[in-house]
């Protein structure tokens, strides 16, 4: 599943949905030069669950580490009380697991991938191992769509668009670019963007203050975007850096070669 590649749309959906919880975007925004190194930081994302799901698992394990070793460093201050709150809150990293999980189901099963509700629901139970990884107890991180459709329920009165997450809206729709890359900025980041942000439940909409499209529409925007990407031959889309499916395919055999019809084995 991982090596779809709408999974780029679904990566800046989560990211859109992340920056709702005030207190975790807040931690980012505090702790990090979010607008002037957001690529570096993405790159690293990106990284920790390539590795997290081609790696072997003693990478794995040395990837959760080195992430929870800068988390339990940082802190955060909510500007309205003062109060100063560890970024590596299990609420808050709790809140950026189900973001995630959610956004990249969502968005590659409304786009075609050949997930039924079974595998679903195995993929979501699966993530609990990363979910320990950064910090987490499996024991409280929902095991299938029903207790993630539980967990959304229980924190959307928490969620709001605040300066910081306006910031990242702002960001995701014109991230710094140099000035002769401005024009494919606006003509092929603009739509990823556009449509990842068209995904987003409707709540999110209604707190980013933008109108949400017709989901029909959207659905069909899915499915198209997802059928062009899905021709470009899967040799071509892995050699992109990192390279974390190459690596693993020579690790363990051309067996291990990601392909849709395995999903649902």
């Amino acid at each position: 599943m991982h090596g779809d590649p709408m999974m780029w749309i679904a990566g800046v959906r989560a990211l859109y949905l992340q920056a709702l919880h005030p207190r975790a975007v807040r931690g980012v925004m505090q702790n990090s030069d979010f607008r002037r190194d957001a690529w570096g930081r993405l790159r690293r994302t990106a990284n920790f669950v390539g590795t997290t799901t081609y790696g072997t698992t003693e990478a794995a394990e040395r990837a959760g580490e080195r992430v929870r070793s800068i988390h339990r460093r940082l802190t955060a201050t909510d500007p309205k009380t003062g109060e100063r709150y560890p970024v590596d809150d299990p609420e808050l990293l709790l809140w950026v697991h189900c973001a995630e999980i959610d956004s990249y189901l969502h968005v590659l099963r409304r786009s075609g991938f050949p997930l039924g509700d079974a595998a679903a629901d195995r993929y979501i139970a699966e993530h609990r191992v990363s979910a320990r990884l950064v910090g987490l107890d499996p024991a409280v991180v929902p095991a299938d769509r029903s207790g993630l459709a539980d967990y959304f329920a229980q924190v959307r009165p928490r969620l709001a668009a605040t300066p910081e997450a306006r910031a990242v809206d702002d960001f995701l729709l014109r991230p710094p670019t140099h000035p002769l890359l401005v024009p494919a900025r606006e003509v092929l980041w603009r739509r990823v963007a556009q449509l990842a942000y068209a995904s987003l439940p409707p709540y999110a909409h209604e707190l980013y203050g933008r109108p949400a499209p017709p989901q029909a529409a959207v659905t069909r925007r899915l499915r198209v975007t997802g059928a062009l990407l899905r021709r470009i031959p899967a040799g071509v889309r892995w050699q992109l850096p990192p390279k974390h499916i190459l690596r693993a395919v020579a690790r363990l055999g051309p067996h291990a070669r990601p392909a849709p019809y395995k999903a649902g084995r």
